[in-house]
C-alpha cells in the first residue's frame, strides 16, 4: 500500500494554526533600534532581546567591520583544529575577567551550550534536579543525559531541598547530582532564588548550574548576572552559562568557572568541538560590548529607569503582569487567541511586541511579552504605554 510518509506535516501544522499555536514569522526590515521596520510598517520595538541597545552601538560597529578588514569573513575551521583566532582567546580571557571566574568558554549559541555541557556533566549513576520552568535548551541538555531526572517545583527552595534529601537515601547512591536554574525566567520575568539555591546545593554536596542569559547586562554590578547579583562565590555556584545573544547586542553562548570547568568542556562538549568557530566580527563585537557595559554605565540605568516606569503603568491600568521583577513584563491575558488579537491591535497603532502561547507557557497563561530596551526616550515608553491602554481597553482585557 502506497502511503505518503510525509502527510503528517501539513496535518499537525493545520491543527496549530486552528489552535491558535503556530507562529507567525516577522520580517525586520533593518537594524533593530527602538523605531524599526516590521513587515514594511514603522514600528516601536517591544519584544526584542536587545536590552540595552547594543546591537547599533557605534563601537560594536566599528569593531565588527574592523574584524572583517584584519580576519576575513570567517575562521576557516572548529575551534580544536583551525578556527581559534587570538580575538576569540581574547574574547574569553576578557569574559573570565568581567565575571570574575578563573576562566570562560564561548559557545556558538547559548543553546548549544546547555545542550553541550550539561549532557557531559552528569551522566548514568548521576541525578539532574532542574527547575520546572526551565528554558527549553536546558530542558533538551537534560534529555540527552543518560542521568536520572528529577523537577522541582517553580523557584521553590523547600522543594529543592525535599528532593534532594530524598535523592540522598538513593539506593545505589548518587555520584553526582547537578542542580539547574534558570537565572531571570524568560517567560515571566522572575528571578530565581540562587542565594538560597547555592546554599542548599552546598549543604547536599551537589553542583550548582545557572543559566543567566536574561540576568547578564541587567543584574548585578555593571551587569555582571546574578552571581554579581547575589554576591556569591565560585565555590557554590560552579557553572555560570550566559549568551552574547541578548543583553550584549550579539550572538553566542559561554559558561564561565573554574579553569578545570572550561578544560573540561572544551573536552567534553560536542556541539563545541563539531560547530564552526563564530566569524571574527563577532567575537570582536563581543568584546566591544564587554567594554561598553564596564565604561558606560548609563545603559543599564535607564533600562531599569525605563522597566520602572513601564511595569507601574501597566499595573495601574490593571494589566496582569504576573511576578516579574526584571525588564521582561509579561501582559498576561489567558487565551492564545485573546493574546494573538491584542499583539494585532497594539501592531496597528504601531507597537511591535508578540504573543508567547502553549506550549511555551501553559494553556490559560497566553501573554504579550515585552521587554524593555535601555535606548528607549521617555517619549518613546510613553507611547507604548498609550498603545497597550488603548488595545487593552479596545479588546475589553481592561
Amino acid at each position: 500500500m502506497s502511503r505518503d510518509p510525509v502527510a503528517f506535516l501539513s496535518k499537525e501544522y493545520a491543527q496549530l494554526v486552528q489552535a491558535n499555536l503556530d507562529w507567525r514569522i516577522h520580517t525586520l526590515n533593518g537594524p533593530s533600534e527602538p523605531w524599526c521596520h516590521v513587515d514594511g510598517k514603522k514600528v516601536l520595538m517591544f519584544c526584542s532581546n536587545n536590552y540595552l541597545g547594543l546591537s547599533t552601538h557605534p563601537r560594536l560597529r566599528a569593531a565588527a567591520v574592523e574584524a572583517v578588514q584584519r580576519y576575513g569573513a570567517g575562521s576557516g575551521s572548529v575551534r580544536p583544529i583551525a578556527g581559534t583566532m587570538d580575538v576569540h582567546v581574547e574574547l574569553e580571557k576578557r569574559l573570565a575577567r568581567f565575571k570574575g571566574a578563573e576562566a570562560s568558554l564561548v559557545y556558538q549559541t547559548g543553546f548549544a551550550a546547555n545542550a553541550g555541557l550539561i549532557p557531559q556533566l552528569a551522566g548514568e549513576g548521576d541525578l539532574i534536579v532542574s527547575d520546572e520552568l526551565n528554558h527549553g535548551s536546558i530542558i533538551d541538555g537534560v534529555r540527552l543525559s543518560k542521568a536520572d531526572k528529577a523537577v522541582y517545583r517553580h523557584a521553590d527552595v523547600d522543594d529543592l531541598e525535599r528532593v534532594l534529601n530524598s535523592a540522598e537515601a538513593h539506593t545505589p547512591a548518587y555520584q553526582k547530582i547537578l542542580i539547574i536554574t534558570d537565572g531571570v525566567f524568560s517567560m515571566d520575568g522572575d528571578v530565581a532564588p540562587l542565594d538560597r539555591i547555592a546554599k542548599v546545593g552546598k549543604d547536599h554536596g551537589a553542583m550548582v548550574y545557572v543559566d543567566d542569559a536574561h540576568g547578564e547586562g541587567v543584574l548585578g554590578e555593571a551587569g555582571r548576572g546574578i552571581v554579581s547579583h547575589f554576591h556569591l562565590s565560585r565555590n557554590v555556584v560552579q557553572v555560570e552559562m550566559g549568551t552574547f545573544s541578548k543583553a550584549f547586542g550579539v550572538v553566542g553562548g559561554h559558561v564561565s568557572g573554574s579553569r578545570d570547568l572550561v578544560n573540561f568542556a572544551l573536552n567534553k562538549s560536542r556541539t563545541w568541538l563539531l560547530s564552526g568557530s563564530h566569524p571574527p566580527a563577532v567575537a570582536a563585537a563581543c568584546l566591544a560590548a564587554i567594554d561598553v557595559l564596564e565604561q558606560e554605565p548609563e545603559h543599564v540605568r535607564r533600562l531599569w529607569e525605563n522597566t520602572r516606569r513601564f511595569k507601574k503603568a501597566m499595573s495601574d491600568a490593571g494589566f496582569n503582569i504576573g511576578k516579574s521583577t526584571t525588564p521582561i513584563t509579561p501582559i498576561i491575558v489567558g487565551e492564545s487567541a485573546k493574546a494573538k488579537q491584542l499583539s494585532d491591535r497594539l501592531f496597528e497603532l504601531q507597537v511591535f511586541a508578540l504573543p508567547i502561547v502553549f506550549p511555551m507557557v501553559a494553556k490559560d497563561q497566553a501573554r504579550i511579552r515585552t521587554i524593555m530596551n535601555a535606548a528607549m526616550t521617555e517619549d518613546e515608553v510613553g507611547f507604548a504605554i498609550d498603545a497597550f491602554i488603548r488595545a487593552g481597553k479596545d479588546l475589553r482585557i481592561l
